[in-house]
Protein backbone atom coordinates (compact mmCIF):
# COMPACT_ATOMS: atom_id res chain seq x y z
CA UNK A 1 0.00 0.00 0.00
CA UNK A 2 1.56 3.52 -1.02
CA UNK A 3 1.54 6.20 1.18
CA UNK A 4 -0.03 8.87 0.38
CA UNK A 5 1.61 12.38 -0.70
CA UNK A 6 0.38 14.62 1.54
CA UNK A 7 2.45 16.89 0.03
CA UNK A 8 0.95 16.64 -2.97
CA UNK A 9 -2.53 17.15 -1.99
CA UNK A 10 -1.66 20.41 -0.04
CA UNK A 11 -1.78 23.50 -1.80
CA UNK A 12 1.40 25.57 -2.40
CA UNK A 13 0.77 28.83 -0.80
CA UNK A 14 2.06 31.90 -1.93
CA UNK A 15 5.91 32.75 -0.25
CA UNK A 16 4.35 36.36 0.21
CA UNK A 17 1.81 34.50 3.05
CA UNK A 18 4.84 32.02 4.33
CA UNK A 19 7.79 34.57 4.99
CA UNK A 20 7.52 37.23 6.94
CA UNK A 21 5.31 40.60 6.58
CA UNK A 22 7.75 43.53 5.29
CA UNK A 23 7.20 46.71 7.89
CA UNK A 24 4.65 49.01 5.70
CA UNK A 25 6.57 51.95 4.14
CA UNK A 26 4.55 54.64 5.10
CA UNK A 27 4.18 53.50 9.33
CA UNK A 28 7.15 55.52 11.23
CA UNK A 29 9.80 53.65 11.97
CA UNK A 30 11.05 53.98 15.45
CA UNK A 31 14.46 53.40 16.56
CA UNK A 32 15.62 50.54 19.32
CA UNK A 33 17.50 53.50 21.23
CA UNK A 34 14.35 56.09 20.85
CA UNK A 35 12.65 55.98 24.51
CA UNK A 36 8.48 57.34 24.72
CA UNK A 37 8.60 60.91 26.16
CA UNK A 38 8.43 62.44 29.19
CA UNK A 39 7.23 65.55 31.05
CA UNK A 40 10.64 67.64 31.49
CA UNK A 41 11.85 67.70 34.88
CA UNK A 42 11.69 71.22 36.48
CA UNK A 43 15.80 71.87 36.81
CA UNK A 44 16.86 74.59 39.28
CA UNK A 45 18.87 76.77 36.51
CA UNK A 46 22.82 76.15 36.85
CA UNK A 47 24.33 78.17 39.79
CA UNK A 48 21.31 78.86 41.67
CA UNK A 49 20.16 77.09 44.94
CA UNK A 50 17.14 75.48 46.38
CA UNK A 51 15.05 78.03 48.67
CA UNK A 52 15.54 76.20 52.55
CA UNK A 53 12.77 77.16 54.44
CA UNK A 54 12.82 80.46 56.31
CA UNK A 55 14.08 79.12 60.50
CA UNK A 56 12.05 80.42 63.03
CA UNK A 57 12.67 83.63 65.13
CA UNK A 58 14.27 81.75 68.18
CA UNK A 59 15.14 85.15 70.28
CA UNK A 60 10.70 86.17 69.75
CA UNK A 61 9.66 83.00 70.97
CA UNK A 62 11.80 82.75 73.46
CA UNK A 63 10.70 86.48 74.93
CA UNK A 64 6.93 85.14 74.39
CA UNK A 65 7.33 82.08 76.29
CA UNK A 66 9.28 83.53 78.94
CA UNK A 67 6.22 86.27 78.90
CA UNK A 68 3.62 83.32 79.25
CA UNK A 69 5.64 81.86 82.35
CA UNK A 70 5.82 84.89 84.28
CA UNK A 71 2.04 85.49 83.84
CA UNK A 72 1.40 81.89 84.50
CA UNK A 73 3.36 82.66 87.95
CA UNK A 74 1.43 86.16 88.77
CA UNK A 75 -1.50 84.22 87.99
CA UNK A 76 -0.50 81.25 90.17
CA UNK A 77 0.47 83.04 93.12
CA UNK A 78 -2.62 85.15 92.98
CA UNK A 79 -4.97 82.57 92.72
CA UNK A 80 -3.07 80.81 95.84
CA UNK A 81 -3.24 84.14 98.05
CA UNK A 82 -7.14 84.45 97.24
CA UNK A 83 -7.30 80.72 98.53
CA UNK A 84 -5.45 81.87 101.21
CA UNK A 85 -7.93 84.66 101.74
CA UNK A 86 -10.82 83.27 101.38
CA UNK A 87 -10.05 79.98 103.98
CA UNK A 88 -8.81 82.82 106.15
CA UNK A 89 -12.21 85.13 105.70
CA UNK A 90 -14.03 81.88 106.96
CA UNK A 91 -12.24 81.78 110.48
CA UNK A 92 -12.19 85.37 110.80
CA UNK A 93 -16.15 85.20 110.55
CA UNK A 94 -16.27 82.61 113.58
CA UNK A 95 -14.46 84.57 115.87
CA UNK A 96 -16.34 87.95 115.04
CA UNK A 97 -19.08 87.30 117.49
CA UNK A 98 -16.72 86.54 120.67
CA UNK A 99 -15.62 89.48 119.59
CA UNK A 100 -18.94 91.06 119.96
CA UNK A 101 -19.63 89.25 123.22
CA UNK A 102 -16.45 91.11 125.02
CA UNK A 103 -17.74 94.83 123.67
CA UNK A 104 -21.28 93.97 124.88
CA UNK A 105 -19.42 93.22 127.98
CA UNK A 106 -17.39 96.44 128.48
CA UNK A 107 -20.66 98.47 127.13
CA UNK A 108 -22.36 97.45 130.22
CA UNK A 109 -19.37 97.61 132.57
CA UNK A 110 -18.13 101.07 131.67
CA UNK A 111 -18.52 102.43 134.98
CA UNK A 112 -16.15 99.99 136.65
CA UNK A 113 -13.60 100.11 134.45
CA UNK A 114 -11.01 100.46 137.03
CA UNK A 115 -11.61 97.22 138.93
CA UNK A 116 -9.22 94.19 137.59
CA UNK A 117 -11.56 92.22 136.42
CA UNK A 118 -13.06 94.64 133.61
CA UNK A 119 -9.35 95.53 133.36
CA UNK A 120 -8.61 91.85 132.28
CA UNK A 121 -11.81 91.73 130.09
CA UNK A 122 -10.69 95.14 128.10
CA UNK A 123 -6.84 93.48 127.77
CA UNK A 124 -8.32 90.72 126.04
CA UNK A 125 -10.64 92.34 123.63
CA UNK A 126 -8.02 94.63 122.79
CA UNK A 127 -5.47 91.29 122.16
CA UNK A 128 -7.99 90.18 120.02
CA UNK A 129 -8.92 93.25 118.04
CA UNK A 130 -5.08 93.50 117.40
CA UNK A 131 -4.89 90.00 116.14
CA UNK A 132 -7.57 90.04 113.42
CA UNK A 133 -5.76 93.91 112.54
CA UNK A 134 -2.82 92.02 112.12
CA UNK A 135 -4.34 89.52 108.88
CA UNK A 136 -5.79 92.40 107.43
CA UNK A 137 -9.71 92.96 109.26
CA UNK A 138 -10.85 96.23 110.51
CA UNK A 139 -13.93 97.29 112.20
CA UNK A 140 -16.52 99.65 110.45
CA UNK A 141 -16.23 103.08 112.67
CA UNK A 142 -17.83 106.22 112.25
CA UNK A 143 -21.12 105.44 110.70
CA UNK A 144 -23.43 107.05 112.44
CA UNK A 145 -24.91 110.65 110.81
CA UNK A 146 -24.08 108.40 107.07
CA UNK A 147 -25.86 106.98 104.33
CA UNK A 148 -26.77 103.59 104.36
CA UNK A 149 -24.62 101.75 101.79
CA UNK A 150 -26.53 98.31 100.85
CA UNK A 151 -23.32 97.02 99.60
CA UNK A 152 -22.08 97.31 103.31
CA UNK A 153 -24.73 97.56 105.52
CA UNK A 154 -27.89 95.66 106.32
CA UNK A 155 -30.51 98.22 107.54
CA UNK A 156 -32.89 96.57 110.13
CA UNK A 157 -35.38 98.98 111.35
CA UNK A 158 -35.71 102.71 110.52
CA UNK A 159 -36.99 104.79 113.89
CA UNK A 160 -37.15 108.57 114.40
CA UNK A 161 -34.57 110.48 115.87
CA UNK A 162 -34.34 113.82 117.02
CA UNK A 163 -30.58 114.41 116.21
CA UNK A 164 -29.99 112.55 113.10
CA UNK A 165 -31.41 113.90 109.65
CA UNK A 166 -33.85 111.29 107.79
CA UNK A 167 -32.47 108.30 105.62
CA UNK A 168 -29.38 108.31 107.73
CA UNK A 169 -27.82 106.24 110.11
CA UNK A 170 -28.79 106.21 114.13
CA UNK A 171 -27.30 103.64 115.28
CA UNK A 172 -25.20 100.52 115.01
CA UNK A 173 -26.68 97.29 116.11
CA UNK A 174 -23.51 95.02 115.33
CA UNK A 175 -19.65 96.31 113.96
CA UNK A 176 -19.50 95.29 110.16
CA UNK A 177 -15.95 94.50 108.90
CA UNK A 178 -13.66 94.66 106.25
CA UNK A 179 -11.01 92.50 105.13
CA UNK A 180 -8.95 94.43 103.24
CA UNK A 181 -11.17 96.21 100.20
CA UNK A 182 -13.14 93.29 101.03
CA UNK A 183 -16.31 93.26 102.94
CA UNK A 184 -16.06 90.23 105.84
CA UNK A 185 -19.50 91.05 107.17
CA UNK A 186 -21.98 93.90 106.61
CA UNK A 187 -22.72 95.94 109.80
CA UNK A 188 -26.49 95.86 110.66
CA UNK A 189 -27.50 99.35 111.09
CA UNK A 190 -30.82 101.15 112.40
CA UNK A 191 -31.78 104.05 109.63
CA UNK A 192 -33.90 107.42 110.90
CA UNK A 193 -36.74 108.36 109.95
CA UNK A 194 -36.25 112.10 111.06
CA UNK A 195 -37.81 113.27 114.42
CA UNK A 196 -41.23 112.22 115.64
CA UNK A 197 -44.24 113.74 114.78
CA UNK A 198 -45.73 115.77 117.83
Amino acid sequence: MKKENKSADTPEQPESQNSPKAPDSEAPVQSAEQEPEKPAATETPAGQKQEKPAEPDWKDLYARLLADFDNYKKRAARDREDSYRFAEADILKDVLPTVDNLSRALDNVREQSEEPFVKGVQLVYDALVKSLADHGAKPMEDLVGKEPDPNFHEAIATLPDEQVPEGKISNVAKTGWMLGDRLLRAAQVVVSSGKANG
